[in-house]
C-alpha cells in the first residue's frame, strides 16, 4: 500500500453543499433562503439587536448597562496578623502603618480585618474594624479606638 491509495472510508467525508448552482444542484431557485425578506438578500440578516431603524433597546436603557455607587467608601485594608510586626504597647495610627510600608497611603480610610492572630497588646487606631479583629485585639490585652 502506498501513501496515494489511502483514502478515508466510503461515507465517512460527505462533500461541501454548494448552493445557487443552478437546477442539477438540488438547491436551485432560492438556494435554502425561502422565499424574499431580508434575510433573502445579499448582505443578509442584520445584526441580533438591530429593531429595523428603530432605537435600540440598548440604547433605550443606558441605565441597565452598569451602575457607579457615588457613596461607596474605598478602606485601605490591614489583617490582624500584620499587626504583629510591631512591638508590644506601641499605639498604630494609619500614619505608622505608611512608615512601616502596610499601607501605601493615609489617603485612604484604614480597616482591621480579623484574618490571622495577634499575641502582643497595642492601642490600634483606625476608622473602622470588624468585630472578629476588635475581638483578638482586646484578646490579646490591647485597645481598640475608632478615628472619626
Amino acid at each position: 500500500m502506498k501513501l496515494h491509495e489511502l483514502w478515508p472510508a466510503w461515507g465517512s467525508k460527505k462533500d461541501k453543499r454548494r448552493v445557487g448552482r443552478g437546477h442539477g444542484s438540488g438547491r436551485d431557485k432560492t438556494a435554502g433562503r425561502g422565499t424574499k425578506g431580508q434575510n433573502a438578500r445579499t448582505g443578509g440578516p442584520v445584526a441580533p439587536y438591530f429593531e429595523g431603524g428603530q432605537l435600540p433597546m440598548v440604547r433605550r436603557l443606558p441605565f441597565r448597562r452598569g451602575f457607579t455607587n457615588i457613596f461607596k467608601v474605598q478602606y485601605a485594608t490591614v489583617n490582624v496578623y500584620r499587626l504583629a510586626e510591631f512591638e508590644p504597647n506601641t499605639v498604630v495610627t494609619p500614619d505608622l502603618l505608611v512608615e512601616s510600608g502596610i499601607i501605601r497611603s493615609a489617603d485612604l480610610p484604614v480597616k482591621i480585618l480579623g484574618h490571622g492572630e495577634i499575641d502582643r497588646p497595642l492601642t490600634v487606631k483606625a476608622h473602622r474594624f470588624t468585630a472578629s479583629a476588635k475581638e483578638k485585639i482586646l484578646a490579646a490585652g490591647g485597645s481598640v479606638e475608632e478615628i472619626g
